[in-house]
């Protein structure tokens, strides 16, 4: 892309509501086919070896594959894989096999890990042939054209089959993904392109030509019953546009949301219930970026929800708490199945009104019991144009962003400090979203060979300070140009040492608060990326340290439109 007239966007707006007039491409890249195992790796049952029938080996290696997970450890994931596995069985293998803890996966799971290994120690020769391989599956099914436009596409590999996880406790892990057919796709491309052609002996489940939407392939998934889509990658003209408006959008509100706070806090006097019930759901979602609720996928069993669907059981309230005033207490499962869990004061009018929505309710009644998400909508929508919950968590998100690096960042300090002040500002927002991940894996052998490099720097500083002392001594008896050059040389080492010490040591308080909290969540889809580049403008960050090379494709107009100067 060049230049900033490429982020017009006005070439193409289609007034009737269509997206494109000309759709090509070449559909999707399916999983291969399973691969049964050696027969040297044994599935053991009940302590013998049992030779299993491809559908059950395959979904059983499924299993194998995430044995060293805690996932398999969880009695709801074990108990639907099993009941899943066994639709997959022979008959005789149904009688046989009665008990998940008397099967045996070691020797399978072993080989899969050998297996990466392998791969990880493939030759160099080897490795240029998969990337060569990979290039070319890329150029031939990767992009298509749109209209003018050669555009790449995002995710135009389908899912090989596997276990389902779900984020947080999902009632559902452990069932079976299954793997996608020819049978289960819709294409979509314009009636004038060269259609994708199915796998030889198969047949698309339909092909349409519908110009009012922008994705080329889509299918049912079977575990939660929702569309999944094949789209162009976040790089492309349309998800950039669309990306821009989003915050747009949030900057437009910039401009009204002292009036819109104004008159929600005169909503809680309001003589109707109803009205109270919005102001005070409105409060929530504007304060604390909690999401509007009912937005829930067909199908999705897990018990989640947002602000308009709050029961009463979900918050706890407190006059008096911690030497604070009028505490409320939130706890319930979001978005994901991830907890959401905080003690806020509020102000006493809206304490008062959640006194009286709980009054003779039961646990499981709802909070709002006059308000959902569409009343909650519409009246957004006659606040301001195109406004809806989302569009205030982006804006508190950008806003916060931008406050958080105009107090955190000191002109004083160096690159790396830079970056930890960034990082601490998108922790805030990511704290305000509730974006919250399990700590790695990894994370305390990381920090502990961390803090062993930082140990022996710390050696090294003392051993480089040591030596310039001496050399100082020196150059006092011998006054001579040798020795001052060398104790000038020594205190550059110095300083050297000790800025790569600040850098890790700096690296290491970001690692541990970040252990908790999931940053990619809100600098993807919460943050104006002008504010991100604007920073690194002013401040002389080098734009990689902030965004990798995916982020800065799909952030590219971003990174051409905003100067040093630019404000949310």
């Amino acid at each position: 892309m060049s230049g900033p007239l490429d982020y017009q966007w006005e070439e193409e707006r289609y007034t009737d509501g269509s997206k494109w007039r000309f759709l090509e491409h070449k559909g999707p890249v399916f999983a291969p086919p399973y691969e049964p195992l050696p027969s040297k790796v044994k599935f053991y049952y009940d302590g013998k070896p049992m030779k299993l029938s491809a559908p059950a080996e395959e979904v059983a290696t499924f299993f194998a594959k995430m044995l060293d997970h805690e996932y398999t450890t969880k009695d709801i994931f074990r108990k639907n894989f099993y009941k899943d596995w066994r639709r997959e069985m022979m008959s005789e293998e149904k009688s046989k096999i009665s008990d998940l803890n008397k099967c045996d996966f070691t020797e399978m799971s072993d080989y899969f890990k050998a297996q990466s290994e392998a791969r990880k120690q493939m030759s160099k020769e080897e490795k240029l042939k998969n990337k060569e391989e990979n290039e070319r599956v890329l150029q031939e099914y990767g992009f298509c054209m749109m209209d003018n436009h050669k555009e790449r596409i995002g995710n135009f590999r389908i899912e090989p089959p596997g276990l389902f996880r779900g984020r947080g406790d999902h009632p559902k892990m452990g069932m079976l993904k299954r793997r996608i057919r020819p049978e289960d796709i819709i294409i979509n491309c314009s009636k004038d392109s060269k259609h994708p052609k199915p796998p030889q002996g198969t047949r698309w489940k339909e092909v349409r030509h519908d110009n009012k939407v922008t994705w080329l392939v889509s299918w049912t998934e079977n575990i939660q019953g929702s569309i999944k889509y094949i789209m162009l990658n976040p790089s492309s003209r349309i998800k950039g546009e669309k990306d821009w408006q989003k915050y747009e959008t949030a900057r437009r509100l910039k401009k009204c949301v002292d009036r819109i706070r104004g008159q929600y806090r005169d909503d809680w006097k309001s003589k109707e219930m109803r009205i109270r019930q919005r102001a005070v759901a409105l409060y929530f979602i504007d304060k604390l970026a909690l999401r509007a609720g009912n937005e829930k996928e067909e199908g999705e069993t897990a018990d989640t929800v947002g602000c308009c669907s709050l029961r009463v059981e979900h918050i706890k309230l407190y006059p008096e708490m911690d030497g604070q005033e009028f505490v409320v207490e939130f706890d319930f499962l979001g978005k994901d199945s991830i907890r959401y869990y905080n003690k806020i004061p509020v102000e006493k009018r809206v304490f008062k009104n959640l006194q009286l929505f709980l009054e003779n309710k039961q646990s499981e009644d709802d909070l709002f019991d006059r308000l959902n998400t569409s009343i909650l909508n519409k009246h957004l929508q006659e606040l301001m144009d195109g406004l809806t919950a989302k569009v205030f968590r982006t804006y508190n998100a950008s806003i916060t962003l931008q406050q958080q690096l105009k107090e955190l960042t000191s002109p004083e300090e160096n690159i790396p400090a830079k970056i930890l002040s960034y990082n601490r500002a998108n922790r805030a927002v990511a704290i305000l979203c509730n974006h919250q991940r399990a700590p790695p894996k990894t994370f305390e052998k990381s920090m502990q060979n961390l803090q062993t490099k930082i140990d022996a720097k710390k050696d090294q500083l003392s051993d480089a300070r040591r030596e310039l002392k001496s050399a100082k001594a020196d150059a006092k008896v011998r006054k001579d140009e040798k020795t001052k050059k060398a104790v000038e040389t020594k205190k550059k080492a110095v300083q050297r040492i000790e800025e790569q010490l600040m850098k890790l040591e700096v690296q290491a308080t970001d690692r541990e608060e970040n252990k908790q909290i999931a940053l990619g969540t809100s600098k993807l889809n919460y943050l104006d990326p002008r504010i991100s580049v604007a920073w690194c403008k002013k401040w002389d960050v080098p734009i990689e340290k902030i965004y990798n090379k995916t982020q800065r494709e799909k952030f590219a107009w971003a990174i051409d439109m905003a100067d040093e100067d630019f404000a949310f």
